[in-house]
C-alpha cells in the first residue's frame, strides 16, 4: 500500500517544459559527474526521481543516456509528454513501488526532490532498491550550514528562505551532516559532496554522489 495514499504531492507547478533559474548552478556541477560515469559504468541508463518536466532528462538523452523517470507532478508530467514524447517519463513518486514496475539501474538521479519529501528515509530507501550493486545515486538539495544560515538571519531573509507560505514546497532543510545521517542509514558508501552556486560557505544547493554496496 503507498503509504502516502491519503496525501496530495502532485501539486507542484511548471509553466513550460524547459530548464528552470537552478539548473544554471546546478548543470555545471552535475555534468562532469554524468560523463565521468559514463566512462565508468556499463549501460547508460539513468532512473530519475523527480524528473519534473523532462527538461534535465531531455539534456542527458542528447547526451546518449537511456532516461526513465517519474514525477507526482500533473503539470510536469503533462508538459514533459507533451515536448519530449521519446523519453519515458511518466506520474509516480518515490513512495510507490518503483522496482517492482521499473528494475534496477546503475544510475539513479534526483534534483532539488528531497527538501519537498515528508517522509526521507521512504525516499532514500526507494533510491536504493532502485539501484544495482555498485550503482550510483546523485541528489542535489539546498545547502544549508552555519555560515548562510547566520548570513540568511543578519540580512533579514530567514522568512523568505525558509517560508512557510509556498504551497507544495520546501518541507525539509538539509545541511551535509543530516543528508549524511540519511544515505548511510539508507546502506549508501562512498559520500562526496559538493556545493554550487556562490562560494562554498553560502552555497546555494549541494549535489552528493554515493555509491549502493
Amino acid at each position: 500500500m503507498n503509504i502516502m495514499s491519503n496525501i496530495d504531492i502532485s501539486g507542484y507547478r511548471y509553466l513550460n517544459d524547459g530548464l528552470n533559474h537552478s539548473h544554471a548552478f546546478l548543470l555545471p556541477g552535475l555534468l562532469p559527474i554524468i560523463d565521468q560515469l559514463a566512462v565508468e559504468i556499463e549501460g547508460q541508463r539513468i532512473f530519475e526521481i523527480g524528473c519534473g518536466n523532462g527538461s534535465v532528462a531531455k539534456l542527458l538523452h542528447g547526451k546518449g543516456w537511456d532516461i526513465t523517470g517519474v514525477d507526482p507532478s500533473e503539470d510536469g508530467i503533462r508538459n514533459a509528454q507533451n515536448a519530449y514524447p521519446e523519453l519515458k517519463l511518466k506520474a509516480g513518486s518515490a513512495y510507490d513501488d518503483l522496482v517492482a514496475e521499473y528494475g534496477q539501474f546503475p544510475v539513479v538521479l534526483s534534483l532539488e526532490v528531497v527538501e519537498h519529501v515528508y517522509a526521507p528515509r521512504h525516499y532514500a530507501k526507494t533510491a536504493y532498491d532502485l539501484l544495482e550493486r555498485g550503482g550510483r545515486l546523485i541528489i542535489s538539495t539546498p545547502y544549508h550550514g552555519y555560515w548562510k544560515n547566520l548570513a540568511l538571519s543578519l540580512s533579514g531573509k530567514m522568512d523568505d528562505h525558509f517560508s512557510a507560505l509556498w504551497d507544495n514546497g520546501h518541507i525539509k532543510f538539509w545541511s551535509i551532516k543530516t543528508l549524511s545521517i540519511l544515505l548511510e542509514e539508507a546502506g549508501f558508501v562512498d559520500l562526496q559532496f559538493i556545493r554550487v552556486g556562490r562560494i562554498p560557505p553560502l552555497a546555494k544547493s549541494m549535489i552528493v554522489t554515493a555509491r549502493k554496496k
